[in-house]
């Protein structure tokens, strides 16, 4: 993996493509992270890791969410999913999908670190996008 202050390994499957994955890996500083909807920030020795509020998304976010803030050596894992329009006129409603599963490290991982223990936080805002009943957990 590359060295920065933050890498990020994004893997990318998409129904137009056939669900072919695309994967980029990427090194930056922590404003990167924007990219991806999350805010990090460092405060003492700890990662505050937070979810920045998305455009013309369900469920709307009106506001930061701190997901979890991460001491050194820990892992967290975020989970969600969210139903995007692709425009913002009601009269052409056209929708795409995305789940989401991040993972998060403050300081170094081992090649498997990842896979090979469980999460010391975890933030799953997975939910039922047409409304009801929360999301079953899997």
């Amino acid at each position: 993996m590359p060295v920065g202050d933050v890498v990020i390994h994004e893997v990318f499957a998409d129904e137009a493509a056939r669900y072919v994955h695309r994967e980029d890996v990427v090194s930056s500083d922590l404003e990167r992270a924007r990219d991806l909807g999350l805010s990090l920030s460092v405060k003492d020795s700890g990662l505050v890791v937070d979810r920045l509020p998305g455009g013309f998304a369900y469920p709307r976010e009106y506001g930061p969410t701190r997901l979890f803030t991460l001491g050194p050596g820990q892992i967290g894992r975020y989970r969600a999913n969210f139903r995007f329009t692709f425009t913002t006129c009601p009269c052409n409603p056209s929708w795409y999908y995305e789940e989401w599963l991040v993972l998060i490290a403050n300081g170094e991982v081992r090649t498997d670190g990842f896979i090979s223990r469980e999460p010391d936080h975890d933030a799953d805002q997975r939910v039922h996008l047409y409304g009801g009943s929360r999301r079953s957990r899997a």
